[in-house]
Parts: structure tokens; C-alpha cells; sequence
């Protein structure tokens, strides 16, 4: 019996002798490792799915864990951009305001900037924004399954036909960063892709070497990023998003309809 528990315990401590080189490997060159990581995802973006998550009400005062959807080839767009051979769509709509450049200010150019906004002009919706593959209304209601998959539909229903998912946040995060961002736009290429927005789908191949989410230049900007690059993504509810450059501009702007409202609120009191 003594002779059973040495000779365990000799293969258990070569085991974990013959891990830790390759612990030490991947310690010493981070930077390294996450270089190869998204080169070979942008060649091949074929990965394992990601976890999917509970579909059930979460309890009283807790807010929902959602996780995070990883190694995503993420794409660069913009308010205004003209359509190009893989953007086939100009963005001067946007799938949920037919006005999007006009209500934005102007075309939010990727090239002329300052301090994470429009050169030209100061925009009058979030210049933190993103897009993602799926699009819950049509033009007559809500696709039947929005019911279902959206975690928050019940919450957020305001009516026949009225969007539950624009204005979302939505964290970004790219190495060493996160960036936060409001979903105003449906895409890269489709508007069904349910299955991975709020499942355990990978995005389905296209143009942009399957690129799953697309973000503006401003959060292009904050987070380092090239205009393609890999980044991990995944759904916040508002109360859990930190205060940052996301948070002044927009009337769009969750941070920025509520300060109004607790001024409004505060020259109401003054007046009385």
C-alpha cells in the first residue's frame, strides 16, 4: 500500500514539474503570446463557443452576469461612412434611425479627431458606439423570438415595434483595457445572427474575416486598437459602467439624461 501512495505521488510531482515550463514560457512573453493569439484569429477566426448564460430572471438588487464573448474579430465603422467594397452599406442610416448622421451632427471621421470626438464638431449622440449582428424589430413588431433570447426584453418593453436594444452598454476589452459603448447600429453584414449576440454561436463568416462586432472610432482610439483587431466583448447593465469619456457626450447618453434630470430636479427645489 506504501509503495502504491510513493509511487502516485513521484507521478503527480512530475506532472506538475513538466507544466511549469510552460507556465514560465507564457508569463515571460505576454505581449508575445497575445500577438500570436490574434494573428492566427485573424487568419482563421474559427474558435471554440463561448458560454451562453441563464435566460432567468436574476433576483431582486442583483444585477446580471453576462459573459464575455471572446477573441471576436472586431471591425472600425462610423456615423456617415461612405459604402465600400466590404461595407457594402453606407452608414448615414442607421437600422434603428433613419436620420443617424444628421441626429449625430455630421460624419464622425475616423481620421480627424480630437480628445475622442469628431475634429469639426462636438456630436449631439455618444461618440462611444458599436454594432452588433441582430436587429430585433421589423416593420411590423418585434421577430418572434426577441421575447425569448433578449435577457432584458420584459424589462425593457415599451410597446409593439419599439427596439429594447439600442441605446445598450456594452464593454470592450482589448490587452489591458476596457472601453464602454452603446449599441446604436445593427451589423457587421447581418441583422439575425441571435444565436451568437445573445447565445453560444460564433459570428458567421463574411468579408471582414468574420468579424463579430464593429466599433467607433473613439472606442478604436481609447482602447489602442487597429482598425481590425481581436478584441472580448459583453453586456453591462448601466449601473455597472464607470465614469470615463463615454460619459459627456449624447442625448443619447444614459450618463448625460441623468445629470440633466438631477438638475432639473435641483432648479425645481431652488424655485419652490
Amino acid at each position: 500500500m506504501r509503495k502504491k501512495i510513493l509511487h502516485s505521488s513521484a507521478f503527480l510531482a512530475s506532472s506538475i514539474a513538466a507544466l511549469v515550463p510552460q507556465a514560465q514560457t507564457l508569463a515571460a512573453e505576454p505581449g508575445s503570446y497575445a500577438k500570436k493569439l490574434r494573428e492566427s484569429i485573424l487568419v482563421d477566426p474559427t474558435l471554440p463557443a463561448s458560454d451562453g448564460f441563464d435566460q432567468a430572471d436574476p433576483p431582486k438588487g442583483v444585477a446580471p452576469q453576462y459573459p464575455w464573448k471572446e477573441h471576436i474579430v472586431t471591425t472600425t465603422f462610423w456615423i456617415g461612412e461612405q459604402p465600400t467594397k466590404n461595407n457594402p452599406v453606407p452608414n448615414h442610416t442607421s437600422s434603428w434611425d433613419s436620420n443617424w448622421a444628421k441626429n449625430y451632427g455630421g460624419t464622425d471621421s475616423p481620421t480627424h479627431r480630437a480628445n475622442y470626438l469628431p475634429a469639426n464638431f462636438v456630436p449631439r449622440q455618444n461618440p462611444f458606439y458599436v454594432a452588433l449582428p441582430y436587429n430585433d424589430v421589423t416593420r411590423v413588431g418585434h421577430k418572434p423570438e426577441a421575447a425569448s433570447v433578449i435577457p432584458w426584453f420584459k424589462k425593457a418593453y415599451q410597446g409593439p415595434g419599439k427596439t429594447v436594444l439600442k441605446d445598450r452598454w456594452i464593454a470592450i476589452r482589448f490587452n489591458n483595457r476596457v472601453c464602454y459603448a452603446q449599441w446604436e447600429d445593427c451589423g457587421p453584414f447581418r441583422t439575425d445572427h441571435w444565436q451568437y449576440v445573445f447565445g453560444n454561436e460564433r459570428p458567421k463568416p463574411n468579408l471582414n474575416k468574420g468579424a463579430g462586432l464593429d466599433v467607433s472610432p473613439a472606442v478604436r482610439d481609447f482602447l489602442g486598437m487597429n482598425d481590425t483587431d481581436v478584441t472580448d466583448w459583453k453586456f453591462m447593465e448601466f449601473e455597472e459602467v464607470p465614469t470615463g469619456p463615454w460619459a459627456n457626450h449624447g442625448d443619447n447618453n444614459t450618463f448625460v439624461l441623468n445629470r440633466k434630470a438631477s438638475e432639473s430636479k435641483v432648479a425645481r427645489l431652488e424655485i419652490k
